[in-house]
Formats: structure tokens, sequence, C-alpha cells
């Protein structure tokens, strides 16, 4: 009987393993900066204007914006992805921008990712997931960059 017993205890063991979900790896504090990061040979003033009209041009809503300490925070307009479960998704960025050296400025960008979720019991989930592509960032700072060279050209 107890050679039963530890078959079926094996079998279980094995069954929920392999029901575990897979995460996915998560980036090293440093490589996440490197993807967060661009450095402009370019004033602070002009380096926030352009990421704040960045952020508009990608549709964001500007929650806040403040030259003196260089931070911007936005979120894109909240959508219905599935009606029947009542799943609202938008994203979230913030901006960090200052100037290093007369002429050179940085820029961090922080997006995430926010799902709501209702649930049947009028409640709500809120489940915020810091975004990790490359191509993400990379893309802003492309627009960035071509903001910033935009309005360099007009000066």
């Amino acid at each position: 009987m107890k050679k039963v017993y530890k078959a079926i205890l094996i079998f279980l063991i094995i069954s929920i393993s392999g029901c575990a979900v897979p995460q996915k790896p998560q980036k090293a504090s440093l490589e996440l900066l490197a993807i967060q990061s661009r450095e402009f040979e370019t004033n602070k003033k002009v380096a926030f204007a352009s990421a704040l009209s960045v952020f508009q041009d990608f549709g964001y809503i500007v929650s806040s914006a403040d030259y003196e300490t260089g931070f911007i925070t936005a979120a894109s307009p909240k959508r219905k992805t599935n009606i029947l479960s009542g799943l609202i998704q938008n994203a979230k960025v913030t901006a960090f921008i200052e100037e290093i050296k007369k002429g050179h400025t940085k820029v961090r960008l922080n997006f995430v990712n926010v799902q709501d979720k209702s649930l049947q019991n009028f409640s709500t989930v809120i489940e915020e997931e810091a975004e990790e592509d490359p191509l993400v960032y990379q893309n802003a700072f492309t627009k960035i960059q071509e903001a910033i060279f935009i309005r360099s050209a007009s000066e």
C-alpha cells in the first residue's frame, strides 16, 4: 500500500511542477538603465520640450511636467481589450531629464504597461509591468532626437 501512495505522490509532484508558468527573465538593473537612458547634445530646455511633445505625439495625456525637477508623467488613454472580462489596458510613462554638462542632457524614460481587471465581485485588480522591450525605448528616443533636431534648427 505504501508503494501506491508513493507512486501517487511522485505523480502529483511531477504533474504540479509541469504546470508551473515560466516567468520571463528580468533584465539586470544596469542593463535596464542602458535601455532606458540616452544622452543628447542639447540643453535641458530643448530636451524637456522635445520629450513632452513626443509624448503628446504618441497620444499620451500628460499629467505633470516640471521643468525644474526635469520630471514628466503621462499615460495613454485606457482602452477595453475584452468587453466580457472587463479588461482595460493602458501605458504609463515617466521621463527624467537632467543636464549633465553644458550642452549635454540625459533623458531617462520608464514605460509601464497597466491592466485593470474587473472581477465578478465588482472589485478591480490592477497589474503593472515595466516595459523591457528595447525597441519601445529605441523608438521613443529616435522620436525625441528628431524633435531635438527640429527645435535646434529653428533656434
